[in-house]
């Protein structure tokens, strides 16, 4: 699947993102290994759901958009953090592995590419 982000005027597209149903929101990027790791997509509606990453053991983009899939907040998630949420409103959250795959989307973001990848 392919997705058109907006973020301050700039549109990003990011390919190979898997859309997930209710088991795969549930397991997220856990066990999953860094190079193999594909971007996930979490429709949420309006509700307000916080994430963890226990058991993903390298970092992540955590990406909280609208409905209109503008970018309202992101942030570089680390290993084993106990809750991560938004302090806006959202409707979807993708997260993104940093691996060599989605090193184009890191430079939108203006994240610094990570050491050992």
């Amino acid at each position: 699947m392919k997705l058109k982000l907006y973020i301050k005027g700039n549109k990003i597209i990011i390919e190979d993102i898997k859309r997930c149903g209710l088991f795969r929101r549930i397991i997220g990027l856990m066990f999953s290994r860094r190079e193999r790791a594909n971007a996930l997509l979490f429709d949420f509606g309006e509700n307000r759901v916080g994430i963890h990453s226990f058991f993903v053991f390298f970092p992540f983009l955590a990406i909280w958009l609208d409905k209109k899939n503008r970018v309202v907040d992101y942030k570089i998630i680390y290993p084993f953090t106990l809750f991560i949420t938004s302090n806006k409103k959202f409707s979807r959250l993708i997260e993104v592995p940093l691996n060599k795959k989605y090193k184009e989307i890191f430079t939108y973001f203006k994240i610094n590419w990570i050491r050992g990848t």
